[in-house]
């Protein structure tokens, strides 16, 4: 594994005991999204210990919390796991992120100044572009990130971006899968500017219906990704 930046030279918390094991989560939820940890790799508390030299405790805290989420599985008698690519995980983390995507853009049209959040929103989309020119995936995804977040913060709930973002994480495991040349960065760049042109225009059915194009992209590919690695999802026992 590789340091985090979380973390000095000797594994421990920059911002004190109160955080580590959120950080800790936080550290392992990278390394598991980017296929840094793959599915079905174990995780052992002594070598995530003996790396961020830190007590088993907090990683033990931290590896609940990825099991709650779904990102791991834990055996009694045989450890912790990373969990395998699931269709289920991605339906539900796909309806819900779409749900509450829907209800912040529908409340982004209702606020003053719209043309300020269309500026912002063609700035990302540049810098997208640029970012797709040159190859760099992730600094891409952080743009895609950013561009979502820009209509939370316009809609006046920036908070719920976290609440998103914990949701999606099922789409960020199959999302990385699909830039590994499944998927096209041109075609994210243009729902994006479709999404900014229906905002623009005032137009909130068509805003709704090119958002609701550009969540559900992903579950056409899912098909394509399991046939590319079919060693990451999870395998019928029967």
């Amino acid at each position: 594994m590789k340091p985090h930046k979380a973390f000095d030279a000797g594994g421990k918390s920059r911002s004190g005991g109160a955080a580590l094991s959120r950080q800790i989560y936080q550290v392992l939820i990278d390394r598991i999204i980017t296929f840094e940890l793959k599915p079905y790799d174990q995780l052992s508390e002594l070598k995530i210990s003996e790396e961020l030299g830190v007590s088993r405790t907090p990683i033990r805290e931290a590896l609940v919390r990825l099991s709650e989420l779904g990102l791991v599985d834990i055996y009694p008698q045989r450890g912790t796991v990373v969990t395998p690519l699931r269709d289920a995980d991605l339906v539900k983390s796909q309806f819900l992120r779409e749900a509450i995507e829907i209800a912040i853009v529908k409340r982004a049209l209702e606020q003053p100044k719209p043309e300020e959040l269309v500026a912002r929103l063609r700035a990302e989309i540049t810098i997208q572009s640029t970012f797709a020119k040159i190859g760099d995936m992730e600094r891409f995804y952080d743009s895609d990130e950013a561009f979502h977040a820009l209509i939370a913060a316009h809609a006046g709930i920036p908070a719920v971006t976290s609440e998103v973002n914990r949701l999606k994480v099922h789409m960020d495991r199959f999302r990385h899968l699909m830039i590994s040349g499944i998927e096209s960065l041109d075609e994210v760049l243009r729902q994006h500017v479709l999404i900014v042109d229906k905002i623009e225009a005032g137009d909130a059915a068509g805003c709704e219906e090119a958002m609701k194009v550009h969540l559900r992209r992903i579950l056409a590919f899912s098909d394509k990704a399991a046939g590319k690695f079919p060693e990451y999802f999870e395998q019928s026992e029967h």
